[in-house]
């Protein structure tokens, strides 16, 4: 089966940063794989991506070696499996807030006798290879979303799930519950440390942790922190980002500061 390359990296210590696709584009996902991240992020959540479209995501990927990975739109068995049956390396489950829902998760992502994993990989087989269905379970990353306050109450019960890989931190859903502004950089104290703590407590249940960021500095500062893996953006910030730049460039002044219209 093919290897899972972050599994690889994180094994050997390496930091790895995550690109996120918002954008309903082959193309779109083409491009962002020939850049150089180590993984790509489909998202199905917030993302204007239905499930077609992210398979022809993913065919884009293919023509690269970056990880594919996809973010769910909830707990949901059915879209975790036709996900991982196209072929994803790693899901990312929002919304997370009990030990309940993570073995629930788990059983989703693996195949009997560990989990309920329905065996159909259509086109995982294509990706990982021919012996996809005997090493899936040990591949395959399975990750949950701390982002609300009673994932942080539940927290120690959620990372003691058997099979549980890692966990990524939704840094705008929980400054928003915990009384704060909802933004993908938190500077208050509060939210950093509730951050920090969920790092401290994943890394010493042996578990990987990322988490979203919105600029290059504060993925910096993440990793430095700990953090096994950063996302940065998405393909429609960065767009918006730098197109903002270049118009800026033409006109002779600065970059306009203003409120970012998208995700």
């Amino acid at each position: 089966m093919r290897q899972n390359a972050l599994r690889q990296a994180w094994a050997e210590g390496r930091r790895t940063i995550n690109g996120w696709l918002s954008m309903p584009s082959g193309f779109t996902a083409e491009v962002m794989a020939h850049q150089g991240w180590d993984s790509l992020t489909i998202d199905l959540q917030h993302g204007l991506i239905d499930y077609q479209t992210a398979v022809h995501m993913l065919q884009a990927i293919s023509t690269t070696d970056v990880v594919p990975m996809t973010r769910v739109p909830w707990l949901d068995p059915g879209i975790l499996m036709k996900m991982l049956d196209a072929g994803v390396y790693g899901v990312i489950c929002p919304m997370i807030e009990s030990a309940a829902q993570v073995e629930e998760l788990v059983r989703a992502c693996r195949y009997p006798p560990r989990g309920m994993r329905s065996m159909g990989p259509i086109r995982a087989l294509l990706y990982g290879g021919a012996d996809y269905a005997r090493h899936a379970n040990d591949t395959v990353l399975v990750i949950a979303m701390i982002e609300t306050a009673q994932a942080l109450s539940e927290l120690e019960a959620i990372l003691a799930v058997d099979g549980l890989d890692g966990i990524y931190v939704g840094p705008s859903d929980l400054s928003n519950a915990l009384g704060c502004p909802p933004v993908l950089d938190p500077e208050e104290q509060k939210i950093v440390s509730a951050i920090e703590h969920v790092l401290r407590r994943a890394k010493a249940k042996g578990l990987v942790a990322g988490i979203h960021t919105a600029t290059p500095a504060y993925a910096r500062r993440m990793h430095q922190l700990g953090f096994d893996f950063v996302s940065v953006a998405s393909d429609a910030r960065l767009l918006a980002q730098k197109s903002q730049e270049v118009l800026a460039e033409i006109r002779g002044g600065a970059p306009v500061a203003t409120t970012p219209r998208t995700y």
